[in-house]
């Protein structure tokens, strides 16, 4: 009798990296550059996950031009290319997540990732750490609509060979929850990244888990159900 597959999707930024000040870093040179007031990180981390022009659309004033969003998103990617360039930049994994990712590997475990990023910036996260090696799927961006759409989540299964009652979807937002909410997968909620305990707690987590000992836990447990399940 064959395992049951079981997919675990995963967030980029705030769950695999943490590019807290880089983001935030980013953003506020980006205003600056636009000739707007500096943004401080409490707004900032509110709007990451989401596609780059939804993102800054939401941060920028009211009634700002279309125009000059679109010239805001574009100062946001250069600020984030400079600050790639200069001494002593960091955007590091999380510390226990390698791990974690191995151990669900050598199970036999699908990995996949659905990000905010577009793929030329998750390459050169995931080449810097040599993380590709262990993805089976890559959803970007790139690929259509964001999150909290489930179109990510669903081509990631698409993609796997899987069905919802075997995916789950890992990440520090409400817009990660939102995504695998709407896609019908179980979500499991981390609280190390961008959003509150109750941010993450109105996308629908299913649960919310404080260090990776307690999101190993979570996804035995739902190793269990799916096996459960599929019998």
């Amino acid at each position: 009798m064959t395992t049951p597959l079981k997919l675990a999707i995963w967030d980029v930024d705030g769950t695999i990296v943490d590019s807290r000040q880089v983001i935030q870093k980013a953003m506020d040179r980006a205003f600056k550059r636009a000739g707007l007031c500096g943004i401080d990180y409490d707004r900032t981390r509110t709007i990451v996950g989401l596609e780059l022009g939804e993102a800054v659309a939401r941060l920028a004033p009211p009634d700002y031009p279309a125009e000059k969003a679109v010239q805001l998103a574009t100062f946001y990617k250069e600020a984030f290319v400079e600050q790639r360039a200069e001494p002593g930049f960091e955007e590091p994994l999380y510390d226990g997540v390698r791990d974690t990712i191995e151990r669900l590997v050598e199970q036999g475990w699908l990995m996949g990732v659905a990000t905010g990023k577009a793929r030329r910036g998750l390459d050169i996260v995931f080449d810097h750490h040599d993380m590709h090696r262990y993805f089976d799927t890559f959803q970007t961006v790139d690929g259509g609509a964001g999150k909290p759409h489930p179109r990510m989540v669903l081509d990631a299964m698409r993609e796997t060979g899987t069905d919802a009652f075997q995916a789950v979807m890992i990440g520090d937002t409400k817009f990660d929850m939102e995504m695998g909410r709407n896609a019908g997968v179980h979500t499991l909620g981390v609280s190390w990244g961008f959003h509150t305990l109750d941010e993450i707690a109105e996308g629908g987590a299913h649960s919310i888990h404080h260090d990776f000992a307690e999101l190993d836990a979570a996804l035995d447990d739902f190793a269990v159900q799916v096996d459960e399940q599929a019998a």
